[in-house]
């Protein structure tokens, strides 16, 4: 019998990869309206992880789908020139979305008359020193409040291309060493510097570069999985009796009557659950969520093809556009549950409304794609 072909080299596209990432983009969207009742349908408020992990595995998955291939064929050399193609777009992308987020803060808190606005965004630093903020603003050193991601991904992939190569040849050796990196950063808790006031770096990528290559690592060996199939009760016992903890304790942040309920020696251990670094508790919690998801969702499950997620998964395609325009989109719906005193029915207009201008976006982005590979054809 003849072995599995692993995923970076299988043929065509992998559905669940647009699925979840459009997902993410959207949970992400929901989750960055303050106080939003609709952002009870992700998955930020059932555990410890939450839609950035999503979409930073899945992005390590996909680099290695999309940079591979060209490696092979093409050479390192033109793999590399490619990555760092992409990590340019990502940083000019940063750049122009950092201008108009600054320019929404400032023009909603004069607009409304609410300055505490700017402080809330971290923004204060702009405006003490503009200069200096320019300067550390291209240095990805200032980051206002939401625009953490980006920076964290141009890090993660800037250093890509030196791993590629290991990554094909020597995957297990790859991910030894990315979780050696990432418990000496928590350890000695290692970050970059930011801006201001000494300020480091939200999403740590010393520590978030493990999510980062456990998805890229993943598309290399993802074939060899089926021998941990003799354990499949065993391990789907302990993902859910974690997820199930996990769960619990998530919802106590929320109900007092839950909260009673945790001996303290428990929270002694747990507590603080630290997202700049990566706690442990977050990063097993996301491993026992996509081990269920592999093994419930096959890579030609039917629903991925459903036309109702259709939006969902053309988010997932563009997701750079779709993931700038919901960090945009987010402010702007904060403005308005704000203007209505946080009323129900302006936090589920503002969340649909946003992911409907989401959707219409993504499929404008799909029909000019379309219409370049026609022309140039």
């Amino acid at each position: 019998m003849t072995e599995a072909v692993p995923p970076y080299l299988a043929p065509g596209r992998d559905l669940r990869l647009d699925f979840f990432r459009g997902l993410a983009l959207w949970f992400i969207y929901l989750d960055h309206v303050p106080d939003n009742i609709v952002s009870w349908l992700t998955v930020r408020n059932y555990g410890f992880s939450d839609a950035t992990e999503i979409f930073v595995f899945i992005s390590g998955y996909t680099a290695v789908i999309a940079y591979s291939r060209m490696m092979l064929r093409e050479g390192w050399p033109r793999a590399a020139i490619r990555i760092y193609r992409r990590v340019w777009q990502l940083y000019v992308a940063h750049i122009l979305l950092f201008v108009a987020f600054t320019a929404q803060i400032a023009y909603v808190s004069i607009a409304r008359d609410t300055p505490e606005l700017i402080e809330e965004m971290q923004l204060m630093g702009f405006g003490e020193n503009p200069y200096r903020a320019i300067v550390e603003t291209v240095l990805l050193k200032f980051r206002p409040v939401n625009l953490d991601v980006l920076p964290l991904y141009i890090v993660l992939l800037a250093a890509f291309p030196f791993a590629l190569p290991a990554l094909l040849r020597w995957p297990y050796a790859v991910i030894a060493g990315s979780i050696a990196l990432y418990a000496v950063t928590s350890r000695f808790n290692w970050n970059l510097p930011g801006y201001p006031d000494e300020k480091v770096w939200f999403f740590n990528p010393m520590a978030w570069q493990v999510v980062f290559y456990s998805g890229a690592v993943l598309a290399v060996v993802a074939h060899r999985l089926e021998v941990f199939d003799r354990w499949r009760r065993t391990t789907v016992a302990l993902a859910v009796a974690y997820l199930a903890f996990a769960a619990f304790i998530a919802l106590s942040w929320h109900y007092n009557s839950l909260e009673r309920l945790i001996p303290d020696w428990i929270a002694r251990q747990i507590y603080p659950i630290d997202k700049t670094n990566l706690d442990i508790l977050r990063f097993v919690h996301f491993l026992a969520l996509a081990w269920l998801v592999r093994l419930a969702v096959r890579p030609n499950a039917r629903f991925l093809k459903w036309r109702i997620l259709q939006p969902i998964r053309r988010c997932g395609e563009h997701s750079l556009q779709i993931f700038c325009l919901g960090t945009f989109l987010a402010v702007t719906a904060q403005a308005i549950v704000a203007r209505y005193e946080e009323s129900i029915v302006s936090q589920l207009f503002v969340s649909f409304a946003g992911l409907a201008i989401m959707s219409l976006a993504a499929y404008a982005a799909s029909w000019f794609k379309a219409e370049s590979r026609g022309g140039r054809a």
